[in-house]
């Protein structure tokens, strides 16, 4: 039996591994808060700043791979402990693509700031603040080891894919309408597929909690929303003949 001052040494270093992973959650949830409303105020300054703290994040996940090398190394963890270090290292690698995803939004705000406003950017803050959600809550779900709430986030990220879908459609048909929306129209593709994606890492982390609790993975396939890849939009000039035609008959 281990002596009891190294059992709660060791205690100790789990609850600090968890620590990281749950700043590393914040920081990610604040920089896609701060990207999308660099969107929205077309505020350059702002979206620098998030483009810059990204390194923030990235530091973060170094931290949390030497400590797992280091708690691998010399505490050789077994059953629940060792679930509970190789869940906080996938984690971390989500977080910090989540991270990523929100600096290419802030880096597209400052393109789009740069261009005429367009109609349908006022479905881009939908579909973020439904991510941000989930980031909160799967990070609430890691922290306090809570496997339904995370499967309550992994089949929620269906909604933020049908969003996508919708604002993919929207976004081709306000294109084909008038070609001087193509620039900032794609420039809000892309934000919004980045938005998607976090989601998608926010469903990762879901069910990395999932197998912490549990050891196993979720039951069934994950699900999915994003049929953009079926999407088809007809131009506006067939639209507005087909309609001639049909009131002339």
């Amino acid at each position: 039996m281990a002596p009891e001052h190294i059992v709660k040494a060791y205690d100790e270093e789990l609850k600090h591994l968890n620590d990281i992973v749950a700043r590393m959650g914040g920081l990610a949830e604040k920089q896609l808060a701060d990207a999308v409303e660099a969107v929205m105020a077309r505020d350059v300054d702002l979206a620098s700043r998030v483009v810059e703290a990204d390194n923030r994040v990235d530091a973060l996940e170094h931290e949390v791979d030497n400590f797992v090398v280091r708690l691998l190394a010399l505490r050789q963890p077994m059953a629940r402990d060792l679930r509970e270090i190789v869940a906080a290292l996938r984690i971390s690698a989500d977080l910090e693509r989540i991270a990523d995803y929100a600096a290419n939004v802030a880096k597209r705000a400052i393109a789009l700031a740069q261009t005429p406003v367009v109609r349908p950017v006022h479905a881009v803050p939908r579909m973020a603040r439904m991510a941000q959600l989930l980031i909160k809550d799967v990070i609430d779900a890691f922290v306090e080891r809570d496997a339904e709430k995370a499967v309550r986030v992994w089949e929620s990220d269906e909604h933020i894919d049908e969003m996508y879908t919708s604002l993919f459609r929207e976004l081709l048909t306000y294109m084909m309408e008038d070609p001087r929306n193509i620039t900032p129209s794609t420039h809000l593709l892309f934000i919004a597929k980045n938005i998607e994606r976090i989601g998608d890492h926010a469903t990762n982390i879901a069910e990395n909690v999932y197998f912490l609790v549990h050891g196993k993975s979720l039951p069934g396939s994950r699900p999915k929303g994003d049929t953009s890849s079926l999407a088809v939009v007809e131009p506006a000039p067939a639209r507005r003949d087909r309609d001639k035609g049909e009131a002339g008959q």
